[in-house]
């Protein structure tokens, strides 16, 4: 079996995309892979540490507003779907797939006109434009959030739920724990505001770090690379209290997060996958600054089920964040009730859902 898949543009698209391609190797260890996307996204050097043949193609998105370089990104979409093309005959795949951003645009358009089989995979609830886009041409649309299935054809529709969340399951929390030096029996909490760290997390949990040390509980703290030697300079001011783990970035998540009792966390849709995969209890901060304000769908999908606390940044402060990580690590019920909601909602065999669908419309 020949694949081609292509993604790009955030980790978002990519993480997902990776491991939908470790599943498929575990299972069929004779599958060839080509991954299509573009020189000045993250994909090339994700995917080529990856040992994964890479290939791309140039594009850009449009505008939301009536520009000369929308003019220019058609031009560029026509182009990509030729090179697309090229690829694509030479490579022969029996099936294509896009988990999102603009790449995914060409590369599977050019796919569905050559009669290749093929599948767009939204890892939100509230869809892109691309994949909007893509739905008129694919054989199959698989979606993460049930709230999204209203966006696209219903015939097409198939809840498989984000691969990332496989990777999750076979996670070591007591290595989590280790690694870090949390305690045993003692509740934990992950305070992570993405990749780069989040400014307005990073100011609330600030205000809190006195008070954490008169809590039976303990905090793991990721600041985002790019903050830490602020945020650092700031707390040595303070002193920071026992409890409380302080780090830029954490490599080892998925053992991280098998380890804890919750998360403090943005609405990505990866990061909700493996909170759902692993029956974490959330608080989520929705970043304000994404298109069409989408992590705040995600974290509704979420919330109205009881399963996390949904916090706007815009009400954020010290003073919510830690009466909010209290009411739910303090409360023992309250804990298990919103693990229990977390549970029903994940998808742990992700992979294999959207492997099998893969499968079936390649025949």
């Amino acid at each position: 079996m020949k694949v081609v898949v292509s993604g790009g543009g955030t980790g978002g698209h990519i993480y997902p995309a990776l491991a939908l391609i470790n599943e498929m190797k575990r299972n069929d260890e004779n599958i060839e892979f080509l991954y299509i996307g573009t020189e000045k996204g993250l994909e090339k050097g994700i995917v080529e540490r990856a040992g994964i043949p890479f290939q791309s193609i140039e594009i850009t998105g449009f505008k939301r507003k009536l520009s000369l370089d929308n003019i220019k990104t058609v031009i560029r979409f026509l182009k990509g779907v030729n090179d697309s093309k090229k690829m694509l005959k030479q490579f022969k795949p029996d099936v294509v797939i896009g988990t999102g951003g603009y790449v995914c645009g060409p590369v599977v358009y050019a796919a569905a006109k050559l009669g290749i089989p093929s599948i767009v995979h939204e890892q939100n609830s509230l869809p892109g434009i691309t994949n909007k886009f893509l739905a008129k041409y694919v054989d199959k649309v698989a979606i993460c959030f049930s709230e999204a299935e209203k966006y696209f054809p219903t015939d097409k529709v198939i809840l498989t739920g984000n691969p990332r969340a496989s990777e999750v399951i076979g996670a070591d929390g007591k290595k989590g724990k280790e690694s870090l030096g949390l305690t045993n029996g003692k509740k934990s909490v992950l305070i992570f505001g993405g990749s780069r760290g989040a400014r307005a997390i990073n100011n609330a949990v600030l205000q809190i770090i006195p008070a954490l040390k008169n809590k039976d509980y303990e905090v793991v703290y990721v600041t985002g690379e790019v903050h830490y030697k602020n945020v650092m300079e700031k707390i040595e001011k303070m002193s920071s209290p026992p409890n409380i783990i302080i780090k830029p970035f954490i490599h080892n998540m998925p053992d991280v997060l098998a380890g804890i009792d919750l998360i403090v966390s943005r609405a990505g849709a990866t990061s909700l996958a493996e909170i759902t995969a692993l029956g974490l209890p959330s608080i989520l901060i929705p970043s304000p600054y994404v298109t069409a304000n989408h992590q705040e769908v995600n974290a509704r999908s979420l919330s109205d089920h009881d399963a996390a606390i949904l916090l706007s940044e815009q009400a954020l402060n010290g003073e919510v964040l830690l009466a909010q990580m209290d009411e739910i690590l303090l409360n023992e019920q309250r804990l298990t009730q919103m693990a229990e909601a977390s549970k029903k909602l994940g998808i742990p065999d992700a992979a294999k859902k959207l492997y099998d669908v893969m499968k079936h419309i390649s025949k």
